[in-house]
């Protein structure tokens, strides 16, 4: 029997939903080429055995939104949803967002009503006194979680380690990390105590020059929440000011036999004051690399309150 992700049970009505009041639970997944259709540089559709593993983890965590990093089309995105819908795990709402690269989007499903959009489909920044373009963009959406309660999530897949004629693939990354915290910085600005999620396959590693400029410093700075695995490593690290030793690796590079940890939920001050360290995973999932060449990382935040 496939299990079913369904909210739990409302106590307050909103759009025509139920939400559950206390929790809310956010989600990213690159997807690996979720194609319908081959395009001029990627050329293998999603294979059936892919989309039913794929659908296995989404279930296993149980997001009430879902940022995802390589969809294909609008229809790949939608035909995910049908699928996850005949699987017992609506997600009413979803947004797709199209930018410079033709191949691969940044999309968003979601349980919970999103009340606002605003996708950064033309990010430009300086190198080298070239102007070039952020790839995927940038998905930002404001989602209603409980009546007095509404989040902004912004989701990212930033360049990958291709290189590329263009430019430097490093440096174009990291020029995209910093289109990204003027974003985040812009918000912050407005209002310093807004709930704030920043998302996605960044595609570096957490002491990189990429990473540092999407956290930020001072008083806006960002807290990284490391989703782990659930194996039952409790014990701490040594020295103990370094990061636990229990399972974080979010990607393997199958070129190279590497794990590493390239994807991320950030939060900013306010959130982090919201975060629930008991409902931030990794699910472990058999046969994962089946579904994509990355493994879903989900955080849980309060919404009435520690």
């Amino acid at each position: 029997m496939k299990s079913k992700c369904l909210r739990a049970p409302g106590i307050f009505l909103l759009f025509g939903l139920n939400i559950f009041a206390g929790t809310v639970r956010v989600a990213t997944y690159n997807v690996e080429n979720y194609l319908d259709e081959r395009t001029e540089s990627r050329h293998h559709v999603k294979s059936d055995a892919a989309k039913v593993k794929i659908r296995e983890s989404i279930r296993a965590m149980n997001p009430d939104v879902l940022a995802i990093e390589e969809m294909g089309t609008t229809n790949a995105l939608l035909e995910l949803r049908t699928a996850l819908k005949a699987d017992g795990c609506e997600f009413p709402f979803w947004e797709h967002v199209q930018s410079f690269d033709t191949n691969i989007h940044v999309a968003v499903l979601s349980k919970l009503p999103i009340v606002a959009r605003r996708p950064h489909t033309n990010e430009l920044f300086l190198l080298d006194g070239r102007r070039l373009q952020v790839k995927r963009g940038f998905a930002e959406v404001d989602i209603q979680a409980a009546t007095n309660f509404t989040f902004t999530l912004i989701a990212a897949h930033l360049k990958s380690h291709l290189t590329t004629p263009e430019a430097d693939e490093a440096e174009e990354r990291l020029g995209e990390a910093k289109v990204l915290r003027d974003i985040i910085e812009a918000r912050l600005a407005k209002n310093p105590g807004a709930k704030l999620i920043v998302l996605g396959d960044f595609n570096d590693e957490k002491d990189s020059a990429v990473i540092k400029a999407i956290i930020g410093r001072g008083k806006s700075k960002l807290t990284d929440t490391r989703p782990t695995e659930r194996n039952g490593d409790t014990a701490q690290s040594e020295p103990p000011y370094f990061e636990a030793r229990n399972i974080a690796w979010t990607y393997f590079y199958g070129k190279n036999d590497t794990y590493q940890r390239i994807d991320y939920i950030l939060a900013s001050p306010a959130m982090k004051q919201l975060w629930l360290a008991n409902e931030t995973f990794i699910p472990t999932i058999p046969n994962w690399g089946t579904g994509s060449d990355h493994r879903p990382i989900t955080a849980g935040f309060a919404t009435d309150g520690k």
